[in-house]
């Protein structure tokens, strides 16, 4: 009798664990997903001081146009990581 008793608590546990384990990795999902605010502000200001530079210097349109866009690749690359790792979490 005690050992059902044992095997019972045990399954309980077994199940227990992994809904909470489950429940672990979509939140640890959602605050990866935090991530995605730093690349946005980022972006934002840098488009915004590259607009002033062209508006200061309209013949270097050209260079700061250039610039901004492999600086825009570049911030973007730690949000789609965050994504990444929201992604991943979800699947298991």
């Amino acid at each position: 009798m005690l050992t059902t008793i044992f095997d019972s608590v045990i399954r309980f546990a077994a199940e227990y664990n992994a809904s909470f384990s489950s429940g672990m990795a979509y939140l640890g999902a959602g605050i990866a997903m935090i991530a995605g605010l730093g690349p946005g502000i980022g972006q934002g200001f840098a488009s915004g001081k590259a607009a002033e530079a062209v508006g200061r210097q309209p013949e270097a349109s050209g260079k700061i146009l250039v610039t901004t866009i492999v600086t825009q690749a570049v911030a973007e690359t730690t949000g789609l990581y965050a994504l990444v790792v929201a992604i991943m979490l979800m699947g298991k």
